[in-house]
């Protein structure tokens, strides 16, 4: 099995937390409520009921689009996808097919390497099927409470060779869509849904395969890793024997480990796509784009990537405990609480980041973020006061630390004062608790002044 490469691609689904469903005028907080209460006949499907595209659910898509560095081009339009399957009422699905509202773009991994983003387009959702047993017969029933749910499906280019590349881009695709305001992408939910189309290819061999299999709706991170690692075994055993494995679609199967066969995998032509005739195209100004794109870029000044380096230039934190916090929007929420209620000293913020990183935390346990802040800040504070450091030995440490960040001292000299924070950190590290951050901060400063 070592013989052979993974080929992977993703097509993830996220929907949208607007108001209202993509083309009627039905509430779309439907998870959990009562079935097919939140319908109408737009959504249903029924005979004359005509379509009104949601402007909110389409700035959306474009945001996406625009955080994934997508080219948005002036004019798009809806498309009609024709299939038949019983949670698709009308038939057909209204999605885009040649000309999406963002295409060609790329997010960028922890080694460096960029995975394409074919295209981010606009679709509806379809409803839910739920398999039961009523009165002693197994039934299907379907839920049209999510017909109709505006819809982002992210399409990559066939540009990972592992799971856990697929893992880190998912990770990243979620914390941006939650960062812009668009989407909880909560999985449990079913609000991102996760379709890795996998195929293996002999090493040193750079052609595509000739088949793919997909796997549909997965709601898991740890479950895309564990079918991407059955899919490789199952594949290559059937490769090792000199057979093509069949291009199909498949599920997940948790209970029992494995993916299962569902149907044969369509193609586009399968779908007899032609435009919408319901919806006239789009066409955008160059003026509406910017007034999107300044939003965008707002936000993005709060994604992880972009707090990392104001976590370790301002506060002197190390990239493992910045990344840590950045990385758990929990642990950013407490962060910022710290900073901006003063529950723990300017001084001591840094070392606060690095406590904070390094101790365990339960999302139930943070009822309110305020209050959970104000409480391990006072164990924080506890635990930095002096425990015990001779002069000799503080001063023996605090010169080490200097001797080894050498670039950081040379940094402070020149006036980037947010220097000593690093310094004051890599300290604290040293000390393990035994002496108060704002006596070391003072220390280093006056090493610093008479070196």
């Amino acid at each position: 099995m070592s013989n052979y490469t993974l080929v992977i691609g993703l097509e993830v689904h996220v929907e949208l937390t607007t108001k209202s469903k993509m083309f009627c005028g039905c509430a779309n907080d439907w998870f959990g409520a009562k079935p097919n209460t939140h319908t109408c006949p737009v959504c249903l499907g029924l005979p004359g009921a005509l379509p009104v595209p949601n402007k909110k659910a389409i700035e959306g898509c474009i945001k996406i689009g625009m955080a994934l560095g997508c080219d948005i081009p002036l004019l798009s339009k809806f498309d009609r996808k024709n299939y038949f399957y019983p949670d698709l009422a009308k038939g057909y699905q209204i999605s885009q097919y040649d000309q999406p509202f963002s295409q060609h773009g790329s997010i960028t991994l922890s080694s460096g390497k960029k995975i394409g983003i074919t295209r981010a387009h606009m679709e509806e959702d379809t409803g839910k099927l739920m398999h039961d047993t009523v009165n002693g017969e197994k039934v299907s029933l379907i839920d049209f409470n999510r017909s109709g749910v505006p819809l982002v499906e992210i399409v990559t280019e066939p540009d990972f060779t592992s799971a856990a590349e697929v893992k880190e881009y998912l990770q990243k695709l979620q914390q941006i869509v939650r960062y812009l305001g668009v989407a909880d992408a909560d999985m449990d939910k079913g609000m991102m849904r996760l379709e890795p189309n996998i195929s293996l290819r002999k090493e040193g061999q750079t052609e595509l395969p000739n088949y793919k299999v997909e796997v549909k709706n997965i709601n898991s991170f740890s479950f895309v890793e564990k079918a991407i690692a059955y899919e490789f075994e199952r594949q290559a055993e059937l490769l090792d024997k000199g057979e093509r494995p069949t291009q199909e679609t498949r599920g997940w199967d948790e209970d029992k480990k494995m993916t299962i066969s569902q149907r044969s995998k369509e193609e586009a032509a399968d779908y007899r796509y032609f435009p919408e005739p319901d919806i006239p195209p789009f066409v955008w100004t160059e003026d509406y784009l910017e007034s999107l794109r300044k939003e965008v870029e707002e936000k993005k000044k709060y994604f992880p990537e972009n707090r990392i380096p104001v976590y370790m230039n301002n506060y002197g934190m190390s990239n493992a405990s910045a990344s840590t916090i950045a990385y758990s929007e929990i642990r950013t929420n407490i962060f910022g609480t710290a900073v901006s209620e003063g529950t723990v000293s300017p001084n001591s913020l840094g070392n606060f980041g690095t406590y904070l990183a390094n101790i365990r935390i339960e999302p139930k346990e943070v009822h309110n973020v305020v209050d959970f802040t104000k409480t391990i800040s006072q164990d924080f504070t506890q635990k930095q006061q002096v425990t015990g450091v001779s002069d000799d030995e503080l001063q023996t440490i605090l010169k080490k630390v200097l001797d080894a960040n050498v670039q950081s001292v040379a940094d402070y000299k020149k006036g980037k004062t947010n220097a000593i924070m690093f310094l004051v950190g890599q300290a604290m590290r040293e000390l393990k608790g035994k002496a108060k951050a704002d006596t070391v901060k003072a220390e280093l400063e006056k090493l610093l002044a008479n070196s």
